[in-house]
């Protein structure tokens, strides 16, 4: 393992979003103060769940403070971990995130609870000790003293070295581009965190502003491998399947991020609600927002209006609120939930979460993924390993409640509603840089989308990439100070991986068995599942011999 070694340069270990989508948690060390931007909790994969049972790889109590981009839990969802173990100095976020956090943190609580209960439940009839949950709901309620509300373009000074502004991300209400200003020998750098970089054009915020200039630029490479089809074309498309669906007798069932997609599905359905043409049709049909975190958030976005882009304070303007119409039922008790699945008037149903992995969109998923005249319309990010990637990747059967579910449901994708900007609207972005940046690092993306994204950037602008693994640590030159590598810590992690990487294998073959009995199993198929089994126990003897 690479060590540390003494360096005067300012350092970034990557604690999250690494090679990955979620986490995002990035520790700066510089002039013996240490800080982090975001601390976000791990989703998709189980090694990545895993890693939030984990204690946290550095010294809370070396943490001054903690920048937080913006509320979405895969940014801000191990804020009431860092609570419980300790931690009370100050969180500087937007005003709206900090509202935001109010309802979705105890929020996150609240599922990480249940979820230790159904697992404790096994554990007791196995005779073992029951777990604790990563946090609980009145921790997440607990946190919110210490997160400490700022405006856009607000300089905050922390120390004679340290000072920061918080620009507008455009990617959900509240969302921040850092900017963080960091004297080094009398020297003045600036360091330069995306967050969550938006889409353009999206419904209810405004786009994300440039910056003129970075020396060190941290950059989200979601979509940085596509590009996204335009939003006025797939506004109208989303309109298409919804009035085409409902034609066929069926439910549109739409998996969605409780804050901020929601929202915005929401001001297009209205949008469309004052078009005559259309008018009549849609207005008879009955919208359900599935989620009360949801709907609390709803009732937020309603309060924040000076987050609003222009078209949506027009509507305003005009007396008309773009998140409310007389269609519109928010759902509210789990038994209201449950009804909608025997109430068999077509209708459009909302809900929480994105990609599927909790809440009640698993029973509407459950209800009507079997039904051919219903569609799945997907309108995010679907991370891997998540059940919303599986339905989107084209499995035929899956699980859900450990119960097997045909997907026979039309299965559609927009992503014009991305929350997150394309490849071109990242190059784009850093293009409009008066002054580039020496080093960019590339986080918070897929393997393939940072590499595309990678080359990219190195051909079109000249500027050195570095695509930082889990726990390593860079300083401001791109120097790799340490890698990070625990061998029994990666070991393990790496036999999680493998794990689960062999019971989709495994999930998938009996799948395919299941849908055709008498076909056969290709011997090349089997020889791959083998090949698997073997690298989970060579990482097994490896962990035996430390």
């Amino acid at each position: 393992m690479l060590m540390r070694k003494v360096d005067e340069n300012m350092n970034i270990t990557f604690y999250g979003a690494a090679q990955g989508v979620t986490g995002s948690c990035h520790m700066v060390e510089v002039n013996n103060h240490k800080f982090l931007i975001d601390c976000g909790l791990f989703q998709g994969s189980l090694t990545d769940q895993m890693l939030n049972y984990e204690d946290f790889p550095f010294n809370i109590d070396e943490v001054e403070f903690v920048i937080l981009t913006h509320a979405h839990i895969d940014h801000s969802g191990r804020i009431p971990k860092l609570y419980k173990a300790g931690y009370k100095n100050p969180i500087y976020c937007t005003n709206a995130t900090r509202e935001l956090c109010k309802i979705m943190l105890p929020d996150s609580g609240h599922i990480q609870e249940k979820e230790i209960e159904w697992v404790n439940r096994k554990r007791m009839r196995a005779g073992k000790q029951p777990n604790d949950p990563i946090y609980t709901q009145q921790d997440g309620i607990d946190c919110i003293e210490i997160l400490k509300g700022i405006d856009y373009d607000t300089k905050i000074k922390i120390s004679d070295d340290i000072s920061f502004i918080l620009k507008d991300a455009g990617h959900m209400l509240g969302s921040s581009i850092v900017e963080l200003y960091i004297k080094e020998d009398g020297k003045e750098k600036k360091l330069v965190f995306t967050g969550d970089l938006g889409n353009t054009n999206l419904p209810i915020i405004n786009d994300p502003v440039f910056i003129d200039s970075a020396d060190i630029l941290v950059t989200e490479s979601t979509y940085g491998d596509r590009l996204h089809s335009s939003i006025s074309d797939q506004s109208a498309k989303f309109i298409n399947i919804i009035i085409e669906t409902i034609n066929r007798g069926g439910n549109v069932i739409i998996p969605s991020f409780a804050v901020g997609r929601t929202q915005e599905i929401l001001y297009e359905l209205n949008k469309y609600l004052a078009d005559e043409t259309i008018k009549e049709q849609l207005s008879k049909v009955p919208v359900y927002v599935d989620s009360p975190l949801a709907v609390n958030a709803t009732k937020i976005f309603e309060t924040q209006h000076k987050y609003y882009d222009s078209e949506a304070l027009a509507y305003l303007l005009k007396g008309d609120d773009p998140l409310v119409f007389d269609n519109l039922h928010f759902v509210e008790t789990s038994e209201d939930s449950q009804a909608l699945n025997t109430d068999m008037t077509p209708k459009i149903i909302i809900s929480a979460s994105g990609m599927c992995e909790v809440g009640r969109i698993k029973h509407h998923l459950k209800h009507n993924l079997y039904r051919p005249e219903c569609t799945v319309l997907f309108v995010g990010y679907q991370a891997e390993g998540t059940l919303g990637k599986k339905i989107l990747s084209g499995e035929k059967l899956v699980k859900i409640f450990g119960e097997e579910i045909a997907v026979k449901a039309d299965i559609k994708y927009l992503d014009a509603f991305s929350g997150h900007a394309d490849r071109d609207g990242l190059l784009g972005w850093i293009g409009a840089m008066k002054k580039k940046p020496e080093q960019i690092f590339i986080v918070h993306g897929e393997k393939d989308a940072q590499r595309v994204l990678k080359e990219y950037i190195e051909q079109g602008f000249k500027i050195p990439c570095i695509i930082p693994a889990y726990q390593e640590q860079y300083d401001e030159t791109g120097k790799l100070l340490s890698d990070g590598k625990n061998s029994y810590k990666a070991t393990r992690f790496n036999i999680l991986e493998l794990m689960a990487s062999l019971k989709e294998e495994v999930d998938s073959m009996t799948n395919n068995v299941k849908r055709n009995l008498k076909s056969d199993v290709k011997a090349d198929y089997l020889q791959a599942v083998v090949g698997k089994l073997k690298e989970v126990q060579d990482a097994i003897d490896a962990v035996n011999n430390e």
